[in-house]
């Protein structure tokens, strides 16, 4: 079955994708509710909460540079701090690259701003390789996930933004905001060294505790990817065909 390039919701790959994304999306809608709350109660206002949820479509960072705000640290505290948490789009990006790399620059642009990291790791798990569908359904499948994902972050960020004034502080919407978010994390970790990263991330994040303007978020990050970058340097590399003699020269 063949679909027109630029009408991806036909394609049935656009509902299989927006299918598993809704296994997660009340998870991320949890989360996107307590990022709403958030950005209000800091202090930005509906309108700059609206324009922030809309423009970032970045939940962590959000959450990272709010308190920063809050607190008021530096811009460059602020800026670093959101720039690393974002690196991990830098390894996301690296790898959707032999997928999409052929695409023109805007049409790439449109992609990066939707990427998230539950649409990257079901994106793997359903094409593994390049090889694995023609170009036109990867792009469905990756579409129809953002359908699920970005409709769920943004509706309940909105929500939580008109609601904040009257949702209490004391419901503790922040540690439930925690709680998805660590469910989300939890099914990131796949192998052993994310779970090793993620392990040396924790214990980073509470020995750097008391830096000022949360930036023991920073040390956390830098730590695990130091350890992801050296556990891939050492990783054995699986043996390839053995020759024998057999093969024409």
């Amino acid at each position: 079955m063949t679909t027109a390039p630029g009408r991806p919701w036909r394609h049935p790959e656009f509902r299989r994708g927006a299918a598993d994304m809704a296994g997660v999306s009340l998870g991320i809608g949890a989360w996107g509710l307590v990022t709403g709350v958030a950005m209000v109660k800091t202090g930005l206002g509906a309108g700059l909460s609206v324009a922030m949820s809309l423009a970032v479509f970045a939940g962590s960072a959000q959450l990272a540079a709010l308190p920063l705000l809050a607190q008021g640290a530096p811009l460059w505290v602020v800026w670093a701090t959101a720039f690393c948490v974002n690196l991990r789009f830098l390894i996301f990006s690296a790898g959707w690259r032999a997928y999409l790399g052929a695409l023109p620059r805007w049409r790439r642009v449109a992609i990066v701003y939707f990427a998230a990291d539950l649409n990257w790791v079901y994106f793997l798990r359903r094409f593994p390789t390049p090889a694995a569908a023609p170009p036109e359904a990867q792009l469905a499948y990756y579409w129809g996930g953002v359908a699920s994902s970005w409709t769920a972050w943004q509706s309940m960020s909105l929500l939580g933004i008109a609601l904040a004034d009257v949702i209490p502080t004391r419901w503790g919407l922040g540690f439930a905001g925690t709680l998805a978010l660590l469910g989300i994390t939890g099914s990131l970790l796949v192998d052993r060294a994310t779970w090793i990263a993620a392990a040396v991330a924790a214990c980073a994040a509470i020995a750097a505790f008391a830096l000022p303007w949360h930036l023991n978020i920073v040390v956390a990050i830098a730590a695990a990817v130091a350890v992801g970058v050296l556990i891939d340097h050492f990783r054995p590399v699986p043996p390839g065909p053995v020759a024998t003699g057999d093969e024409p020269s």
